[in-house]
């Protein structure tokens, strides 16, 4: 009877253990303009302003998901939208569209 709680406590900890990365998704709100679109990467080219703690305010390429997000775009927009962040991989999503 022992062995078998031993045995279930520790694939319990070896479970537990599988599930964790260390670090997760973070979502961080932010507000920004649209330089250029790329409809066959689907990406664009953000003027941004601060986001959060994960980067300071630059102007760079983001990939925008779901395609359904990306197809609202005009060069132009200014947008208030959410950058999730799983390091190394980052995208842009949420985003409504201010003018």
């Amino acid at each position: 009877m022992i062995r078998r709680i031993c045995f279930v406590l520790l694939a319990a900890l070896v479970l537990a253990g599988c599930g964790s990365t260390g670090g997760g998704e973070k979502r961080y709100q932010f507000d920004g303009a649209i330089l250029a679109l790329d409809p066959t990467s689907k990406t664009a080219t953000i003027q941004a302003g601060k986001i959060g703690d994960w980067m300071d305010a630059m102007t760079m390429e983001y990939p925008i998901k779901p395609d359904a997000e990306f197809a609202k775009l005009h060069v132009g927009d200014k947008i208030h939208a959410t950058a999730v962040v799983k390091d190394p991989s980052y995208y842009v999503t949420d985003i409504n569209v201010t003018h």
